[in-house]
């Protein structure tokens, strides 16, 4: 089977599944960067079998219409962003102009299967439209590069990456404030902006180290070391930074929101969004408990790259058929 592989933007997500379906098909993969690129499909989605992109966006907007003029199947995994509607934190595809969300709808509704990264995400979609064929595909991660490794410090973290400025929208404000309640431990914050390192930087206690963006290895030598990883958010579609540090052993503390509790189960612990008490409070619990490798195993079980791989896999033969 021959995959058209279209991808806006580059992650490292994107990554794994075009690396997952290049080892059992034969893909081409395009960037799209802007409209131009469109007529740049043309001839590729002409010769494949059907195309696959991520986000309900601009560019799964030409590929799915393309499809449906030449007769191919298309294939849509709704991320997140494409399908929220925020309007107090001002996120989300469907805050944005009238143009925008019609590029979601028509890609919602006219995909042969629309992949949701969530149950969370599943409902989104079906809030806005009634896809032909909606299914739940959790994202995975490589567990066997992101695991426990040496002693873990008196160390919270989190990671802070995504578009636009992200205070609010990840609970920073919580993060920082749970700090300050406990002098005693080193707190991390990892993929700033400069603007929002800036807004931080006077509100922070002396015990948290506020940081741009680090690589994948630089990443993963702050979850090993790391004794509990926050997603203090307002909201999450899934949480990759999230689940690569459960792998690695990391006592989540997460809100009890969006996809979150999903990805937590039973292996953390939960607290109200905005809350500082309650989450110093959490903090200070997990710093102290066991469930490091229940949140492994968890990941394990429900979160690897060969579980995705396989169940792609399965998928997209049974939709050649």
């Amino acid at each position: 089977m021959k995959i058209l592989f279209l991808y806006y933007p580059q992650s490292s997500f994107v990554e794994h599944d075009c690396a997952s379906l290049s080892r059992h098909f034969q893909v081409e993969r395009i960037g799209y960067k802007n409209p131009c690129d469109a007529i740049r499909m043309i001839v590729p989605i002409w010769r494949s079998d059907l195309t696959f992109s991520w986000f309900a966006s601009g560019h799964s907007f030409a590929a799915v219409l393309l499809c449906k003029i030449m007769g191919k199947r298309s294939v849509v995994v709704a991320g997140g962003y494409d399908v929220a509607y925020e309007p107090e934190i001002d996120y989300g595809q469907y805050t944005l102009p009238k143009h925008k969300r019609m590029y979601a709808d028509i890609v919602l509704r006219n995909a042969d299967i629309i992949l949701s990264v969530s149950e969370f995400t599943r409902s989104e979609v079906l809030a806005r439209v009634r896809p032909k064929r909606i299914q739940l595909l959790y994202p995975g991660i490589d567990t066997d590069k992101f695991r426990p490794l040496g002693e873990k410090e008196d160390l919270v973290m989190t990671v802070a990456s995504s578009s636009g400025r992200v205070i609010r929208l990840k609970g920073l404000n919580s993060f920082i404030g749970a700090a300050a309640l406990l002098p005693g431990v080193r707190f991390l914050v990892v993929g700033l902006s400069e603007a929002d390192r800036e807004e931080l930087q006077s509100r922070a206690a002396e015990n948290v180290l506020l940081s741009g963006y680090e690589t994948q290895e630089e990443l993963l030598a702050h979850y090993q070391k790391a004794k509990v990883y926050c997603q203090l958010s307002y909201r999450e579609s899934f949480g990759m930074a999230l689940v690569e540090a459960m792998a690695c052993g990391c006592v989540p503390v997460v809100t009890e929101r969006g996809a979150l509790p999903e990805v937590v189960g039973d292996s953390g612990y939960y607290v109200p969004y905005g809350n500082i008490r309650a989450a110093a409070e959490a903090i200070e619990k997990a710093l102290s408990s066991k469930r490091g490798l229940k949140a492994r195993e968890r990941v394990e079980e429900k979160f690897s790259l060969k579980k995705r791989e396989q169940e792609l896999r399965s998928l997209l033969e049974g939709l050649s058929r």
